[in-house]
């Protein structure tokens, strides 16, 4: 969030990078001689960001402003009980299994996936990296990971927000989205410092210290393409190649850079909300969950950013669940015993509580003549078909929300798996991004059309 040159945290499951940078792109500059949506009224050294007005619409006669499309996608690293999730009937006018029918409000408005998986994604919980990646074989020595589909969008319309993209997260400070050279988004699991970034306006000397850190980073930019410049007049045509494409890589680079100083000047979006506090128990799983779900909102309302990740970590942590009194990882190992197997049930149902009320806000809010649901595609899952086994086929997937026609199962072969990038290649291009492959996708996701 914001620019920041930082040191990450090394982890020995996950790979790490030093001196990372990380970027915010160019406001949306609309056109016409309607009010943009982003109008300020500034005096006496104050800015003041207007509400949506009718005179935000466009004057021309059978136009209008498309609204933002967006898209949050959650991951629960210990698996889901396939048994409460997967309905029995396939099609439109399913049945809702027990955690589904805490989503009964919304069942016109979201698509439930059986038989699907990443192609040659194994490993058990080592999957958990891959969620959004896709990346084969993460049990493998020597493994790196690729891009997560959140960073891929951002790649590509992330210019269009003040946060090309959040990377959230619960009980960790880990996340689920990756870069393009595979290396892993810190986390952000502290809602009063997510809301400060969010939010809250630095000072004056603040935003010259921040712009200050963005002329440095400049001038770190200039230093390495000069020494690459005279290392290109030494290597042959084929190294030219390579270094011309860090030459590529280095311009963008100061161009996004030029663009977040643009961004330091701009006043941040006023919320009508105080900050949160932070929640120390860890034990508070699902109130930890629901004050991210909140923020996620929020960003999402004030256009803050339009790609969301939230990892939900749980291991070796007993939520704060009446009835539960053993820690989630050891539930998953249940064995088939019932009082493992309710325990289990009783923290899963509560995540599907805490998913409805982040359905709920979304569907509340209204932007256009369409609610936020419409616009944001909420993709929910897990990397685990079977935690108790390990076995990374056959997840429990659903999309929520965006611009889907919904209400259904799709129901795919359980023992030769449909490959779940397919999907995220219809939410690419739901997000108005012209591609047809990601990952290990073949296409997009038979089943699910677009309104």
């Amino acid at each position: 969030m914001g620019f920041v040159i930082s040191s990450m945290r090394s982890s020995s499951r996950r790979h790490s990078a030093k001196n990372s940078i990380t970027t915010m792109n160019t406001p949306r500059i609309s056109t016409g001689s309607h009010l943009s949506r982003r109008t300020f009224l500034h005096g006496m050294g104050v800015s003041l960001s207007l509400p949506f007005l009718e005179s935000m619409q466009p004057v021309f006669a059978g136009t209008t402003e498309e609204p933002a499309r967006r898209m949050i996608a959650i991951e629960t690293n210990q698996g889901i009980l396939p048994r409460n999730f997967f309905p029995a009937k396939a099609g439109r006018n399913f049945d809702l299994p027990r955690y589904l029918k805490q989503l009964k409000e919304h069942q016109d408005h979201l698509t439930v996936l059986s038989g699907v998986s990443h192609p040659e994604v194994d490993g058990g919980h080592k999957a958990e990296d891959c969620f959004l990646t896709a990346a084969p074989h993460p049990g493998r020595g020597g493994f790196r990971n690729t891009i997560s589909l959140d960073q891929y969008a951002a790649e590509r319309i992330g210019h269009l927000t003040r946060f090309p993209s959040l990377a959230l997260s619960v009980n960790t400070q880990e996340s689920i989205s990756y870069t393009g050279a595979g290396v892993q988004i810190p986390g952000m699991d502290r809602p009063s410092r997510i809301f400060q970034q969010l939010f809250i306006q630095g000072s004056a000397k603040e935003v010259e210290a921040q712009i200050h850190r963005l002329k440095q980073g400049q001038s770190i930019l200039d230093s390495v393409a000069e020494r690459a410049r005279t290392l290109q007049r030494r290597v042959g045509h084929a190294d030219r190649e390579k270094l011309e494409a860090y030459f590529t890589g280095v311009r963008e680079m100061e161009q996004r850079l030029a663009k977040n100083e643009e961004w330091e000047y701009q006043p941040k979006p006023k919320v009508g909300v105080k900050s949160p506090k932070d929640i120390n128990d860890k034990g508070a799983l699902i109130e930890r969950t629901r004050a991210i779900y909140d923020l996620a909102q929020l960003a999402l309302q004030t256009d803050s950013t339009r790609l969301i990740s939230v990892y939900i970590y749980q291991n070796a942590i007993k939520p704060n669940i009446p009835g539960v009194d053993e820690a989630t990882h050891p539930l998953t190992h249940h064995g088939n015993r019932p009082d493992k197997l309710e325990q289990l049930s009783l923290i899963e149902e509560a995540q599907f509580k805490a998913l409805s009320s982040l359905l709920d806000g979304l569907s509340a809010h209204r932007e256009q003549g369409r609610t936020l649901l419409d616009q944001t595609m909420v993709l929910y899952g897990t990397c685990m078909g079977n935690a108790n086994a390990h076995t990374n086929d056959n997840l429990p997937v659903l999309l929520a929300g965006g611009r889907f026609q919904h209400g259904q199962h799709l129901a795919f072969d359980r023992d030769r798996n449909y490959p779940l990038p397919n999907l995220f290649v219809s939410m690419l291009q739901s997000l108005g991004i012209e591609t047809g492959h990601f990952a290990t996708a073949t296409g997009t996701l038979r089943g699910l059309e677009m309104i």
